[in-house]
């Protein structure tokens, strides 16, 4: 896959990527705040859409939010609200440390950063920062001659909210993502970079289900959508439990096995199923609408989530019938 950089202009969207190190014991009080944080933002002007990533494994307890606007004034009436102020006023005992957040302001819609997305804010020195776009460029051209490499976009700083420059750059899979970010060339660059930033911080984004969605690795291919993946997973994990748990589960419950044993044999056949058999299916009959580089246009994206739809009918009244 061909290497992409650019640059992000102020009138073209605006994203911010929080990172919050929540307290361990204390994750399902965080997520019930997220979750009032997430509802309070959806009524502010110019919100489109919020991810959220949790830890990876054996990582920090930290969790990773996005909130995608249309513009960058309307991110920031968000980032200024007193409504934020007093959510995090209420949520501060849930952190180890303050949540740090990179604006990104411009550049390709959030939905399309796919599929593991590391996001780096530096802290220039004064009057070096065309020798940081410059050693940004240099970084990028090393950076395209590793597997998996998707793209690349430098934010300047946005006047007014953050006085940091921020990349954001692709790979297909964590592992080539942490390929480069532990890679002998990495590791050079940013021993010339020492003399353009003071400090810099890097924060993983990573795609919900990109595990199951494989297609090829050329130029015209990559992960679909999030939303994408979910209905298809949807479609794929359906009828699966629906079969397990009328076959398997009958055959657990007649032989005495207790309920919670039953559900992990289940859930270990469903998600076997789901990755070598059915996911496998389901991506080759909706490539023409999953895949970015074919879904080019309005009537395909449509006419897909159209045709799913109708699956899911189908699959209702289908065992609707039957059971």
């Amino acid at each position: 896959m061909s290497a992409s950089a650019s640059r992000g202009s102020a009138g073209a969207g605006a994203t911010v990527v929080t990172s919050q190190k929540v307290l361990q014991g204390c994750e399902e009080d965080y997520k019930r705040w997220q979750e009032v944080v997430n509802r309070a933002v959806r009524g502010f002007d110019g919100f489109e859409g919020t991810e959220q990533y949790p830890p990876a494994a054996g990582g920090d307890n930290e969790w990773v939010v996005v909130f995608r606007f249309s513009r960058v004034d309307q991110l920031s009436a968000w980032l200024r609200s007193g409504t934020r102020q007093e959510l995090l006023h209420e949520g501060r005992g849930l952190f180890e440390e303050e949540p740090a957040q990179e604006v990104l302001s411009g550049g390709a819609p959030a939905g399309e950063r796919e599929v593991v997305t590391a996001v780096i804010s530096h802290q220039v020195r004064a009057g070096r920062e065309q020798d940081f776009v410059r050693w940004q460029d240099k970084a990028l051209k090393v950076q395209g001659s590793y597997p998996g490499f998707m793209g690349s976009e430098l934010f300047a700083p946005v006047e007014g909210i953050q006085d940091r420059w921020v990349v954001a750059f692709r790979f297909d899979t964590r592992e080539h993502l942490d390929q480069w970010l532990k890679s002998d060339d990495r590791e050079k660059l940013l021993r010339e970079g020492r003399e353009y930033f003071e400090t810099y911080d890097v924060r993983r984004i990573g795609s919900s289900f990109s595990g199951w969605f494989r297609f090829g690795k050329g130029e015209q291919e990559g992960i679909p959508p999030n939303w994408k993946q979910a209905m298809a997973v949807l479609l794929a994990l359906f009828p699966c439990v629906m079969v397990l748990n009328l076959t398997v589960g009958v055959a657990l419950r007649g032989a005495g096995v207790p309920d919670y044993l039953g559900l992990f044999i289940g859930n270990l056949l469903s998600v076997g199923l789901l990755t070598w058999l059915l996911m496998p299916l389901v991506n080759g009959a909706l490539a023409f609408w999953l895949l970015p580089g074919r879904a080019r246009t309005l009537r395909v994206h449509m006419a897909g989530a159209a045709l799913v739809v109708l699956c899911y009918a189908l699959l209702l009244a289908l065992f609707a019938l039957t059971t």
